[in-house]
């Protein structure tokens, strides 16, 4: 979605509603507070049979979610694409093949990451080590959350 917008070049609009933006930031710290209390009281419990997908969806729904509430990436996408965009050239032709270069690159060096995340799961198996990762994992979101905090808009 954030890459639609930053092809269309929307940036410059929603540059405009900073202000919004504020309040984005100050849902963005309630939720990673929420999310971190929440994680660091989880008890460990395994995942009940069945219920992958519905938790696939659920977290695809809410990762789906950050992401596009992320305005660095908007930022970041006005700052990169057009580096690469040639002005003797139609840009119709352009903006599709950088879309779809990036989107490969990311797919590539997420499938990565969740490989590699799915591997490190075996190691938090037993209730001790899970109940390690959900105060880790809470901590990290309440000092993302308090990060957020004290970030101010330039």
């Amino acid at each position: 979605m954030q890459l639609a917008v930053a092809l269309i070049g929307m940036t410059s609009f929603l540059l405009l509603m900073a202000d919004w933006f504020e309040w984005l930031r100050w849902a963005g710290v309630a939720y990673l507070l929420y999310l971190g209390v929440q994680q660091w009281r989880a008890e460990p419990e395994a995942v009940p049979a069945g219920t992958g997908k519905a938790r696939g969806r659920a977290l695809f729904l809410q990762s789906l979610m950050v992401t596009t509430a992320n305005p660095k990436t908007l930022i970041f996408f006005a700052a990169f694409f057009p580096q690469f965009i040639d002005p003797a050239t139609a840009l119709a032709v352009q903006l599709p093949l950088l879309a779809a270069s990036f989107l490969v690159i990311t797919y590539v060096f997420t499938a990565f990451w969740a490989v590699l995340a799915g591997r490190a799961a075996r190691l938090f198996r037993t209730p001790g080590r899970i109940r390690l990762r959900n105060r880790l994992t809470g901590g990290l979101l309440v000092g993302a959350g308090l990060g957020l905090s004290l970030a101010r808009r330039v």
